[in-house]
């Protein structure tokens, strides 16, 4: 800090305390609110007391200003950490979380997640080091995981999620929790965020606008599940709430949501933080019309529960007081959860635990740099081999086609830092085969390539067998809320999920010329690839695979890492399977309720050697699985365990309730055990309106996929 500066604000305090002390007639005592000793929510409530109006509504918007009297520095709220520190320079970025949700390791994903929490911490001790508090991207408050359903493949912003499983996210969203807030609870190591609270699942280009509607038993059954686990078992610091209405009232306004569920069904004791102008669509023409003037929005949205405004509308709120719309003692309990968060992070103090524990080397470290790596590698799904063209020879010759081959920003996918490398697949394929043959090919979208052009292509090709072809989509095609209006897609949203004509009919034309294609797709959601099935011999789902992600691709393509990787999404056929986008009614939507055939089914993946089940038996309250790895290399295998209910014909299908990732040596044995505890029977229950262990019948399905080839049931009566 500038000595100056430093000097000045201990001039403040030391006045402040003294001013205490004289009003409070007890000699020199400290006050509550610079007594470490004291718990953050004893000293935010103190420090309330002593700010005027003006003071505490400052510091409920998100780019909270500095109050020198009181010795409280500037904050900024904003910061991200989708997959790595964003939007702040240098930072180790790892996959899209869509494709680290493809791992089905909770450990690792923990790890990475501790890892840009280091990261986090150093960038902001850099900060605050200048005296100035922190600005944008440099605070310790992040605002993920991002746990809202994947319902519908179209969804832009379907890649920032772990997935369409409601227990996958609960698990995995968990995990995040755990690596960014650390396992202290005086002292946080950052702030996480369980977003967007809640029924929100696109479409981005109506979400200002848009009342999302949905039944009791879709709310608790779907919808609300990840957001309970993450505020009732991990204790989540931040629930942002969402742009949309629901039932007719914005997210953001809604004492249904922000009261009723949150707080008082759950007892949320924690910081509730508005999307980011969220507050202005209460009153903006055209958008929600849910109240007139500013001041009636402001209010609104703190009496239902919000405390940071990421916006500007909450500076009406000192007006709206003045016209009795809210009353100061309901902006100072606001306030209290706000101030506690920043003593818990040290940010008040300028000083923390973590200050020590965590060296500035720990940026874009080596170790962090493996972690990318690996992830990498994990999220890799194989979901195609035929003929077992894969892995490739280390001297097969092959050629590197497509306009994702070389295409740095893609690896990133969105909310990203910039690494100080990043490996294209390109780079990774030079690196085995210093002269290989690589020819753009034709654009991802809109580039239909004519006879001349490809008869050029193909003699670039002559003499070369196998083609692996990078594919699929990018973030500039689907993501939040963009300018995008192109076939195929509107908005950041998709209109179709076929992949975009062009690159269909040249994957056709290589194939008609006796090519062998290896079909790498990035995307951050699913594509319908039937026709590719035909004209590809092998289809390696890569998502967005961050900064590491070429090597990692060329390791499974060469064997040197054989793929473990599982769908956390459908993937349908077609289009003609896909219910109306913006029916928000379950029926039809992921793997729980879609009763046809898909291309490939969710927890479905590939691998290069054969590990199997060979037996489940249900013991003492336990369900007791047997694998055996039957070929010839080693592997890991995600072990899925999902309940049903016979005759609950409202119900799902089958739905997750847990999964084990192991490691399994060529020729070993393995035992996996999963206990059946109450949870695993959670049901919904009409007679209560809510979710429940719920007596009755039920069928565990135990196996390597959803689908019913590859699982194996028992029948269970839970007694309750």
């Amino acid at each position: 800090m500038n000595p100056i500066k430093l000097f000045c604000t201990f001039s403040v305090l030391l006045c402040t305390s003294v001013l205490f002390a004289a009003e409070s007639g007890e000699g020199y005592a400290t006050p509550v609110y610079l007594d470490k000793t004291k718990s953050p929510q004893l000293r935010a409530e103190d420090l309330a007391t002593r700010m005027t109006l003006e003071e505490k509504v400052s510091l409920l918007l998100f780019d909270s200003r500095a109050v020198d009297r009181l010795g409280i520095p500037a904050y900024n709220w904003w910061n991200e950490a989708l997959h790595g520190v964003g939007r702040n320079g240098d930072a180790t970025m790892y996959p899209m979380p869509i494709g680290m949700a493809a791992s089905f390791d909770e450990d690792l994903l923990r790890t990475v997640f501790s890892q840009v929490s280091d990261e986090i911490r150093v960038k902001n001790r850099i900060a605050r080091s200048r005296g100035e508090g922190s600005r944008q991207y440099e605070g310790l408050s992040f605002w993920t995981p991002n746990v809202n359903i994947f319902r519908d493949p179209r969804w832009g912003r379907g890649m920032e999620t772990y997935g369409e499983d409601p227990y996958l996210m609960s698990m995995l969203g968990g995990a995040v929790v755990d690596g960014l807030q650390g396992t202290d609870p005086e002292h946080l190591k950052c702030l996480a965020c369980a977003k967007h609270f809640a029924v929100h699942s696109g479409p981005e280009y109506s979400r200002h606008s848009f009342d999302a509607h949905v039944s009791q038993r879709d709310l608790y059954e779907t919808y609300l599940p990840a957001f309970k686990y993450l505020v009732t078992e991990k204790n989540v610091q931040q629930v942002m709430f969402a742009y949309n209405r629901f039932r007719g009232v914005p997210c953001g306004a809604s004492t249904e949501l922000l009261r009723d569920i949150l707080r008082d069904e759950w007892g949320y004791k924690a910081l509730v933080v508005s999307d980011c102008g969220a507050v202005d669509d209460f009153f903006v023409p055209g958008r929600h019309d849910y109240v007139g003037t500013a001041e009636e929005a402001a209010a609104a949205s703190v009496r239902a529960g919000c405390e940071i405004e990421c916006g500007g509308v909450f500076r009406s709120l000192v007006s709206a007081v003045e016209k009795g719309l809210i009353s100061e003692d309901e902006i100072t309990t606001a306030l209290v959860h706000n101030l506690t968060a920043r003593f818990a992070l040290g940010d008040i103090d300028n000083e923390s635990i973590y200050d020590t524990l965590i060296p500035d080397s720990a940026l874009c470290c080596d170790l962090h740099k493996a972690t990318s790596l690996q992830m990498a590698r994990e999220s890799m799904v194989l979901l195609q081999n035929r003929g077992g063209i894969l892995p490739l020879a280390p001297d097969a010759k092959v050629a590197l086609v497509g306009a994702n081959a070389d295409d740095v920003e893609m690896m990133w996918g969105n909310y990203n830092g910039i690494p100080a490398h990043t490996v294209t697949l390109l780079e990774a394929m030079r690196n085995r085969v210093p002269d290989i043959c690589h020819v753009r090919g034709c654009e991802l979208v809109l580039d239909e390539i004519s006879p001349e052009r490809m008869e050029e292509i193909l003699l670039r090709l002559e003499g070369i067998d196998t083609v692996i072809y990078a594919g699929g989509l990018s973030p500039r095609l689907e993501g939040e809320e963009m300018p995008v209006s192109v076939p195929g897609f509107r908005g950041g949203d998709r209109t179709s999920i076929e992949l975009p004509e062009c690159q269909r009919n040249f994957l056709k034309a290589l194939h008609d010329a006796g090519k062998k294609v290896i079909f790498v797709n990035f995307s951050g959601s699913a594509l319908a690839l039937l026709p590719e099935t035909e004209t590809c011999e092998a289809i390696l789902q890569a998502w967005y695979p961050g900064q590491e992600g070429g090597t990692a691709i060329a390791d499974v393509l060469y064997g040197d890492f054989n793929p473990s990787g599982k769908l956390p999404v459908t993937f349908y056929e077609s289009d003609a399977q896909l219910p109306d986008f913006e029916d928000y009614d379950m029926a039809g939507h992921t793997y729980r309720f879609f009763t046809g055939e898909p291309l490939f089914a969710f927890g479905y993946g590939l691998s290069y050697t054969d590990i199997q089940v060979l037996k489940v038996k249900k013991r003492f309250g336990r369900v007791v699985v047997k694998l055996r790895n039957n070929g010839p290399a080693g592997g890991s295998e995600a072990v899925q365990l999902y309940v049903r209910k016979p005759g609950d014909t409202a119900g799902p299908i089958k739905t997750l309730r847990a999964f084990r990732k192991v490691e399994l040596p060529a020729g070993k044995t393995k035992r996996v055990v999963f206990r059946l505890g109450k949870e695993v029977f959670e049901w919904w229950s009409e007679e209560g309106g809510r979710m429940k262990p719920l007596a009755g019948d039920y069928e565990i399905l135990v196996g390597t996929s959803s689908r019913d080839a590859d699982l194996t049931v028992l029948p269970v009566r839970f007694r309750g």
